[in-house]
């Protein structure tokens, strides 16, 4: 590992040599976690998005992990989805199935909670967090110490170079939703344009939050989400993402670290 250390103000830095090392680090990360929570509650309640995140995981799918990992108490949700068909090349869902849950790992069927493709945006959202809540009732999903919210053992999020996380978008007005745990978006500023997304109160409210970041595309937007860079630093959603009473963690390339600040690597 090129760094690894904990920032003042914006959790714990994970700077890896490579993706390769990266994606063998960030399985070895979940497993360990899925592990504890298993122990102390007995179920493992993780938030997956889509993008490059699925591939980078897919080392959970080869030994050891898909013999040492308990995937019979996992419990799967998306931090957010694209409103499309289930087998719509957008569809992140799709894109965990074909990378994630048709492999050969043991996740119970039942266990996987994907929103209903039939509805609109809206009705998709208001379901979701219905569903979500049944699940907070019987303590799949744990309540926050602190509010009402959902609290997900583990929310993993990719990062877009332009510092969205889950659908939530640079200056849009869902990023000011409070009242909600999953709200929609029709007109995403990235194809499709129709999302339903976890809300910043659901997103903060986990007991860790992982953002997952590659590549020198991605460079500047991690220095924005990360260094401190004054009052006048822009306020991008991926700077939002801070749990109140949890861990923020950055699984990083070299090249995504690039433009980091106080940062040096062990050569």
């Amino acid at each position: 590992m090129a760094f690894s250390g904990v920032h003042r103000d914006r959790g714990e830095l994970r700077i890896h040599e490579s993706v390769e090392e990266l994606s063998t680090n960030l399985a070895d990360y979940i497993a360990d976690l899925s592990e504890a929570s298993v122990k102390e509650r007995g179920v493992f309640a993780i938030a997956l998005s889509g993008g490059s995140l699925i591939g980078l995981m897919g080392k959970l799918c080869e030994a050891p992990y898909n013999k040492t990992v308990d995937w019979a108490k996992w419990y799967i949700f998306w931090a957010d989805e694209r409103v499309v068909a289930k087998n719509h090349s957008d569809s992140n869902y799709k894109l965990a199935k074909e990378g994630l849950l048709s492999k050969q790992v043991p996740i119970v069927p039942s266990h996987v909670h994907s929103i209903n493709d039939s509805l609109s945006a809206e009705e998709a959202a208001d379901e979701y967090e219905f569903d979500i809540r049944q699940l907070v009732k019987t303590r799949m999903v744990c309540v926050s110490d602190i509010s009402d919210c959902p609290k997900f053992d583990l929310i993993l999020l990719g990062m877009g170079s332009d510092g969205h996380v889950a659908s939530l978008f640079p200056n849009h007005s869902v990023l000011d939703v409070k009242n909600q745990w999953v709200s929609f978006i029709t007109d995403s500023p990235k194809p499709p344009p129709e999302r339903i997304t976890f809300t910043l109160p659901v997103i903060n409210s986990a007991s860790i939050v992982v953002v997952v970041v590659t590549g020198e595309s991605k460079a500047e937007a991690v220095h924005l989400a990360i260094d401190d860079l004054g009052p006048n630093c822009p306020s991008l959603p991926a700077r939002m993402a801070q749990p109140t009473n949890g861990k923020l963690v950055w699984f990083l390339d070299k090249p995504a670290a690039s433009k980091l600040q106080s940062v040096q690597f062990c050569e």
